[in-house]
C-alpha cells in the first residue's frame, strides 16, 4: 500500500516529493531585517530534512510592518541578498522548495519579543507607529493604532508587490501571503478590527478587498511556473468574527484568481479568542475548505505523529501537512516518519550513513525502508 503523506505532489512547475511542509516559524534574530546566520542554520537544518517545501518566517514588507525590529523582512537590498543566500543554500544542499511568507503586522506592528514577554514595544523603546484598517487597539492598555487612508492601503498593495518581485529575484521557489493569526490582511478580513465604512470595509465582499488585491498585484510580478499561496485563520474563535462560512468564500474568490495552495490556520486576532486545541484541531476547517476548491491546502496544528499525518492525508482532509514546533523539536521528523510508515525519504550523501539500516537497528532495513537516492549537488 501506497504511503500517501511520501508521494509527490504537483503545483504548476514544482514537483513536491512528499507532502511535508515545514511551517513559518517567527525568530527574531535578523539584523534591521536581514536575514545572518541563524537563519542559515535554522533554515538549513531543514533543508536537509527531508520535507518537501519550507517556508520562512513572517517575511515583512517595510520598516513599520514588522512585528519587531528584529524580524526577517525583505524590502531593502540588504535584507534581498540575504535571503538569496539562503535560497543558494537550498539549491546547492537540499531538495526542498524554499519560499518566504510575506507579513504585514498591522496593528501587531511594534511588539516585544515572546521572550520578553510580548507586549508594546514603545517609541522610546525603537518602536514606531502601528497602522490597521481601523483604530481598535489590540487589548486594554495598547494604543490604537492609526486608521490607513485609501492611498495608504494603495501602497501597501504595491509594497507586497515589491517585496514578491524580490523573492522572485533572490531565487524563492514558493511565496505564501501571510493572511492570518490577525496580522493586516487579516484584520481587513474581520469584522472585530475592520469598522471602516468605505470600500473596505463593511460587507464581506468589502471586507476582502485588501486580501483580494494583495494577491492579484503580487501573482502579476510572481513567475507564471512559480505556486503562490495565502494563508488563513479560518476562524476568529469570536462570536461576531471571521468565521468558516466567510473563509470558504474567501478560499473560491482565491482558487478562481489562480490562487495554488491555501494553507489553513485560525486564530490569532483577538484576547477574546476562545480555542478548542487539541491534536489536529485545525483539521476540520482545512477538510471543509478543501471540500470547495480545487487548490491544494495545508493543514496544521499539533500535528505530531506520523500515522496521524498520513491519516490526514489519506481520508482527503487536506493535501499537505505544516509542521512547525514538532519541526524545532526535531528537525529529522520526516526520516522518523518514513521509517515509522515504510516509505522512503531524502537522506543528502554527507548524511546517508545516519540512516539505521547502515548500522544494524533490528527492522530498519525492512523493504521500503532503505534511504532514497542522495540529490544534494554539492561535492561529497
Amino acid at each position: 500500500m501506497a504511503i500517501r503523506l511520501f508521494e509527490p505532489l504537483e503545483m504548476r512547475g514544482l514537483t513536491l516529493p512528499n507532502r511535508i511542509v515545514v511551517a513559518p516559524m517567527t525568530q527574531f534574530s535578523a539584523d534591521d531585517g536581514v536575514a545572518g546566520d541563524w537563519h542559515i542554520m535554522h533554515l538549513g537544518q531543514y533543508a536537509v530534512s527531508g520535507a518537501a517545501m519550507v517556508l520562512s518566517e513572517s517575511c515583512y514588507i517595510e520598516d513599520i510592518a514588522r512585528n519587531n525590529p528584529a524580524c526577517l523582512s525583505l524590502y531593502s537590498d540588504a535584507q534581498e541578498q540575504a535571503v538569496r543566500r539562503i535560497t543558494s543554500f537550498f539549491d546547492t544542499y537540499g531538495r526542498a522548495a524554499f519560499g518566504v511568507q510575506l507579513c504585514h503586522g498591522g496593528r501587531k506592528a511594534s511588539s516585544k519579543p515572546h521572550w520578553e514577554g510580548g507586549g508594546k514595544l514603545g517609541l522610546d523603546e525603537g518602536g514606531y507607529e502601528a497602522v490597521a484598517p481601523s483604530p481598535v487597539p489590540i487589548r486594554e492598555g495598547w494604543p490604537a493604532p492609526r486608521e490607513l487612508s485609501l492611498s495608504e492601503i494603495k501602497a501597501k498593495v504595491d509594497m507586497f508587490a515589491d517585496s514578491a518581485a524580490r523573492a522572485a529575484r533572490a531565487g524563492c521557489r514558493v511565496i505564501e501571503l501571510h493572511g492570518a493569526h490577525g496580522y493586516l490582511i487579516h484584520e481587513f478580513l474581520s469584522p472585530i478590527t475592520n469598522r471602516r465604512t468605505d470600500a473596505y470595509g463593511g460587507s464581506l465582499e468589502n471586507r476582502m478587498r485588501f486580501g483580494l488585491e494583495v494577491f492579484e498585484a503580487v501573482r502579476a510580478v510572481w513567475p507564471d511556473d512559480k505556486p503562490m499561496g495565502v494563508r488563513i485563520s479560518a476562524t476568529d474563535w469570536v462570536p461576531g468574527g471571521w468565521d468558516l462560512p466567510s473563509s470558504i468564500v474567501f478560499a473560491k474568490r482565491l482558487d478562481q484568481m489562480g490562487c495554488d495552495f491555501i494553507d489553513v490556520s485560525s486564530g490569532g486576532l483577538s484576547p477574546e479568542q476562545k480555542i478548542e486545541s487539541g491534536p489536529g484541531y485545525q483539521t476540520g476547517f482545512a477538510a471543509a475548505i478543501k471540500a470547495e476548491v480545487k487548490m491544494k491546502v495545508i493543514t496544521v496544528g499539533q500535528i505530531t505523529e506520523a500515522r496521524q499525518a498520513e491519516t490526514i492525508i489519506r481520508t482527503g482532509q487536506a493535501d499537505m501537512v505544516g509542521l512547525a514546533r514538532i519541526m524545532l523539536f526535531n528537525p529529522r521528523w520526516p526520516w522518523q516518519a518514513a521509517m515509522e510508515l515504510g516509505a522512503e525519504a531524502d537522506y543528502i550523501r554527507q548524511y546517508e550513513r545516519a540512516h539505521p539500516s547502515r548500522w544494524a537497528i533490528p527492522g530498519a532495513s525492512a523493504p521500503g525502508n532503505q534511504p532514497s537516492q542522495p540529490v544534494n549537488k554539492a561535492a561529497g
